[in-house]
């Protein structure tokens, strides 16, 4: 991958995450700023290592991607965002924002199924591709286990995976919302032929 290449998918990315974060936005009555996402090539055991790092202090929600793409996202909720968020959403004051109650985990839900459906929509739109985001989940047990749909059997192969890491945050409170976006090496090897295809920056990549 080349940086000019590296560039456009961030760029594609930013775009998506962008509607991602107007949809936040107007769910939480706060305006939203978006971090530029980080891109990374990371072996499994370094993503699961990280992934559990956030599992330790959020409440993190599954989201997985279906179609032409294989790939999941995770929105990490901090104990301050299920406080905010329980507040203008539920009318609820909550003490313990960490354990949810079961309204409570409907809401994150609910919210993470808006954000993923809109990255997911541009992204769809973007590279032309039949993709489409399955209900999220709430997973109860280790989430580097919940990874391992997106890797070979044979861990000796050390697969690469296609990693966003990006936060949303108010510009007030500064309270970071992770949002992790996973895709197994062969949907990496397709958007990669994608953007060699299409043109791009008003220039073909095939014929770089």
């Amino acid at each position: 991958m080349s940086e000019l290449e590296r560039d456009i998918i961030r760029e594609i990315l930013n775009i998506g995450l962008a509607r991602a974060a107007d949809s936040f936005a107007v769910i939480a009555q706060e305006r939203v700023m978006l971090e530029v996402p980080n891109l990374d090539l990371l072996p499994s055991s370094s993503i699961i290592e990280r992934v559990r790092e956030y599992q330790a202090s959020y409440v993190a929600i599954q989201s997985d991607i279906r179609g032409d793409f294989n790939g999941s996202t995770f929105m990490f909720f901090s104990g301050q965002h299920v406080q905010r968020l329980s507040k203008v959403c539920l009318r609820m004051q909550v003490t313990d924002a960490l354990k949810l109650n079961e309204l409570q985990e409907s809401l994150l839900l609910e919210i993470s199924n808006i954000i993923t459906g809109a990255l997911v929509t541009q992204l769809a739109n973007i590279l032309k591709a039949n993709i489409y985001g399955a209900p999220p989940q709430a997973p109860t047990g280790d989430l580097g286990a919940a990874l391992h749909a997106l890797m070979p059997d044979q861990e000796a192969l050390q697969p690469l995976i296609f990693s966003v890491i990006t936060q949303f945050s108010d510009k007030d409170n500064s309270v970071e919302l992770p949002l992790m976006l996973f895709f197994d090496r062969a949907t990496f090897v397709k958007i990669l032929d994608i953007i060699r295809t299409y043109e791009f920056l008003g220039k073909t990549q095939a014929s770089r």
